[in-house]
C-alpha cells in the first residue's frame, strides 16, 4: 500500500505525531486514516491537504469542536454547504475582530518605539506623551 508514514506527514506539515494521532482520535481528518498491513497508518495527499486546511484554521484561532463540525459536514459530503458557510462566515467575523484588535495594538506599540527612539536620540519626529 503505497502513502505517507505518520513521520513523513509530521515532517511535510510540521506537526508532531503525537498531534497527527491527537487529530485523528478528535475526528479532524476527513477521511479514516488507513492502515498498511503492518497497522502503520497510512496517508494520502488528500490527507496532507485536509491537514494543511486545519492547520491554517488552528493557526487563525478556531476552536477544535468548529474544527470538528467543518469536518464532519466536509466528510457528510454534498447538501450541506450552507451549513459550512456559516462555520466559516463566524469564524471570518473573529479572526478580522482580532486583526482589528491586533492593528490597534501595532499603532499603540509603533507610538510608543518612536517615543523611545526619540528620547534615545535616534529620531526626532515624534511627539511624546508620558507613560
Amino acid at each position: 500500500m503505497s502513502g505517507l508514514s505518520i513521520g513523513q506527514v509530521a515532517e511535510r506539515t510540521g506537526l508532531s505525531t503525537h498531534t497527527l494521532r491527537f487529530y485523528e482520535r478528535e475526528g479532524l481528518l476527513a477521511q479514516p486514516v488507513r492502515r498498511g498491513s503492518a497497522g502503520h497508518r497510512v496517508y494520502s495527499e488528500d490527507d496532507v491537504d485536509w491537514l494543511g486546511v486545519c492547520i491554517r484554521l488552528r493557526a487563525s484561532g478556531m476552536p477544535l469542536t468548529d474544527i470538528r463540525r467543518y469536518t464532519e459536514l466536509v466528510r457528510a459530503g454534498q447538501g450541506n454547504e450552507a451549513e459550512r458557510l456559516e462555520v466559516l462566515r463566524r469564524h471570518r467575523e473573529r479572526v478580522l475582530a482580532r486583526m482589528h484588535e491586533l492593528d490597534e495594538c501595532l499603532t499603540l506599540i509603533t507610538h510608543k518605539v518612536g517615543v523611545y527612539e526619540s528620547r534615545l536620540g535616534l529620531r526626532d519626529d515624534v511627539v511624546e506623551c508620558v507613560q
